[in-house]
């Protein structure tokens, strides 16, 4: 079907920390890229520029078609909430029914068995993709660098973590976005039935605190909270509106991170050279990409 044409590629949450560099790193490929909004404003004013926009709300699977039609390839990527195994179940549906070949989708970065509850729903919908009968590639980030800089950031001079002295590996949402690209326009033939791993580096909260005072020259120290300090930081996330079924599951993942069960989570495994052919972005160029944001966070009391 895609022999003889420019493939088509849809890419949900356009609008997000993945999904805007994604379309960035799609611009002058030879594919047609189609972006989509739940605002019709959005939408109009995307098209009026120029752009393959379609109105799309994952909550409502009637808008599926439209968007859908004439897709070839799909970058799936929801939100973290439990309305995700819907979602995707329905888009999935859809897809099969326009006749896409290829879907793309960022999971977790797991062992098969998690039983960690927002890891498990990611890896309810592989299983779902992978039964669809469409080709599949699976990417598997583990936590993003993009957390030191928005929930983590130092405060006081002082970085927080709630997993004590728990190593955790790091990727840059640039490098999902590029080799989400890679994967994309090299499409099915290339990356059918792949898993791509990503974990760059692997560090504790205290090498953390050690790489940001390197970087911005001031002294940061680490300060190890538990389980209970954390609850408290969930309380004020579902106040805030957080859905508190993944916040309920991130209070999982803290126990299981302390209790050794979660703890691949600390393993480094980067394919991101054998897809792109160049070094995976380390934690340090990241910081240093972001050393004004953290000496200001760092500086600034609470």
């Amino acid at each position: 079907m895609e022999k003889n044409q420019i493939p088509t590629v849809l890419i949900l949450g356009a609008s997000g920390t993945i999904g805007k560099q994604l379309v960035y790193e799609m611009d002058g490929k030879p594919v047609n890229v189609r972006i989509t909004s739940r605002k019709q404003e959005v939408v109009d004013r995307l098209c009026s520029e120029g752009k393959d926009c379609k109105f799309l709300d994952l909550d409502d699977p009637q808008t599926f078609a439209l968007a859908l039609a004439g897709v070839n390839r799909v970058f799936l990527l929801t939100g973290y909430t439990v309305g995700m195994l819907t979602q995707s179940k329905t888009l999935v549906d859809a897809a099969k029914k326009a006749g896409v070949s290829h879907i793309v989708h960022v999971g977790v970065f797991a062992e098969w068995d998690t039983t960690d509850a927002h890891f498990a729903w990611h890896q309810m919908i592989e299983k779902y993709i992978e039964a669809s009968g469409i080709a599949w590639t699976h990417l598997h980030p583990n936590m993003f660098m993009e957390a030191l800089t928005t929930a983590y950031l130092p405060k006081n001079l002082t970085f927080t973590t709630y997993w004590e002295d728990r190593r955790v590996g790091y990727i840059a949402s640039s490098d999902i976005a590029a080799v989400a690209a890679d994967v994309l326009v090299g499409g099915p033939e290339r990356h059918a039935g792949e898993h791509y791993w990503m974990s760059v580096e692997s560090y504790s909260g205290k090498e953390i605190a050690q790489l940001m005072s390197e970087v911005t020259g001031l002294e940061i120290k680490c300060e190890e909270k538990g389980i209970e300090e954390f609850k408290q930081l969930i309380e004020d996330w579902i106040s805030k509106g957080a859905d508190s079924w993944y916040a309920s599951a991130n209070i999982e993942f803290v126990k299981q991170m302390l209790d050794g069960r979660m703890s691949y989570m600390s393993m480094v495994q980067n394919d991101i050279p054998y897809i792109l052919g160049r070094p995976a972005k380390t934690v340090k160029e990241f910081l240093e990409e972001n050393k004004h944001a953290l000496i200001a966070s760092a500086t600034q009391n609470e």
